[in-house]
């Protein structure tokens, strides 16, 4: 008998740049993207990416958080939008983010703010980006 298990995707990028040219990006499941390099060409920008990343695990945890509050029947459609303001001093970053949520349906407020609440504690985006993970960088040779 053969058990089959759904494969999991290795959750990570790899960013390859040459002497010109945009860096491409590959996702652990093989997609690629083209970035742009920040307010030069049209595109997304390494913060835009930073930004969907947030936008999409926030809508994607708040169809989550109304399937499990069991009103996902309700739910019509998530928008999230996400901005920023970089910070004033050094070093370079993101100081502020700002998360709009938008959920079209049939739910009064109070449902509403249960979405949101829940949505907030499921997406893992948010919750890194609100505990400033440890990160090592380090230089292989070639």
């Amino acid at each position: 008998m053969v058990e089959l298990h759904p494969q999991r995707r290795a959750a990570s990028s790899t960013a390859r740049l040459g002497r010109t040219g945009r860096p491409v990006v590959t996702s652990g499941g093989g997609q690629t993207i083209d970035v742009a390099p920040a307010g030069l060409d049209p595109g997304f920008t390494p913060i835009d990416l930073l930004y969907s990343s947030l936008a999409s695990c926030l809508a994607i945890s708040a169809r989550i958080a109304a399937s499990e509050l069991r009103l996902l029947d309700r739910l019509e459609v998530v928008t999230v939008q996400v901005t920023g303001d970089k910070a004033e001093d050094g070093p370079g970053r993101i100081g502020e983010i700002f998360c709009e949520l938008t959920v079209k349906g049939n739910f009064d407020p109070a449902q509403l703010a249960q979405i949101a609440k829940r949505a907030e504690e499921i997406c893992t985006v948010s919750n890194t980006l609100r505990q400033s993970p440890a990160m090592c960088v380090t230089v292989q040779e070639n």
